[in-house]
């Protein structure tokens, strides 16, 4: 007897073209392999050319030549993002997903001197927020052609919960959770749909400088499963707001923190 299939949605990104910002380490390089792994073709977007290309070799020597490319961009520049787009549909014919993951923590504090301030608080909003937009907006042609567009922005629960002397981090996470909400009303009727994460305490290199007995001292006192999570676990969600099975998911805002906003006591 045959049972019939409960669903004909897709769970596969096979042969899906990705961009993927900050993916030379931490959730960004996590995020791309595993959109490799599962089939997608991967641009490996970061500074530096020989941390790029890391990634990109770690890929292709799994899945083969045609699985990523390497493009060295600065995301806090127009020009830069642009002939990033321009790179990716020469190599790819197209973009169907954009991981908007890269990003800067920089002291903002109100009582640093005025030029530091300013200058911090510039480029904090530049390359956590503005270049989110742009890069959007940049990719809307090719997100509407693909009939299933996906973005996914990656905040913080900074946005949520806020650390002292981090305030052009904290303000730049919560932009880009409004900026989620416009654009996926506003992109939702043209077939894309843009969600965002906000991850929690996870070892990344952000977080590297962090004393490991406070970081466990930390998850102990505000995280429900007592521990910092991995990039991996982070990634993962990032791919399932990415599958053509997730149509109905649209303006989410989803914390990957182990329960830590949740926690009061």
């Amino acid at each position: 007897m045959t049972t019939a299939r409960l669903t004909a949605l897709s769970r596969s990104v096979v042969g899906k073209r990705a961009i993927v910002t900050g993916a030379a380490s931490g959730m960004g390089r996590a995020t791309a392999h595993l959109l490799a792994d599962e089939g997608a073709r991967v641009a490996v977007v970061d500074l530096g050319e020989a941390r790029v290309q890391h990634v990109v070799q770690e890929i292709v020597a799994v899945h083969g030549a045609d699985a990523a490319i390497g493009v060295v961009t600065d995301v806090g520049s127009h020009e830069s993002l642009k002939a990033l787009v321009a790179q990716v549909v020469a190599a790819f014919g197209g973009v169907d997903i954009v991981i908007n993951n890269a990003g800067v923590s920089l002291i903002t504090s109100a009582f640093q001197d005025e030029e530091s301030f300013e200058s911090n608080w510039a480029s904090t909003l530049e390359i956590n927020l503005t270049a989110h937009a742009r890069l959007i907006r940049l990719c809307l042609p090719y997100l509407q052609a693909s009939g299933a567009g996906r973005v996914v922005n990656i905040a913080s629960t900074e946005s949520i919960v806020t650390t002292a002397g981090l305030a052009a981090y904290a303000a730049s996470k919560a932009g880009v959770v409004g900026l989620t909400k416009s654009f996926a009303v506003e992109l939702g009727r043209h077939g894309i749909n843009v969600n965002c994460i906000c991850p929690g305490p996870i070892n990344t290199g952000m977080t590297s400088g962090i004393d490991q007995a406070a970081k466990a001292t930390y998850a102990k006192r505000r995280v429900p499963l007592r521990r910092y999570g991995d990039p991996e676990e982070v990634a993962h969600m990032t791919l399932n707001l990415c599958l053509p099975s997730s149509s109905f998911i649209n303006g989410a805002i989803i914390p990957v923190d182990g329960g830590m906003t949740i926690r009061h006591t």
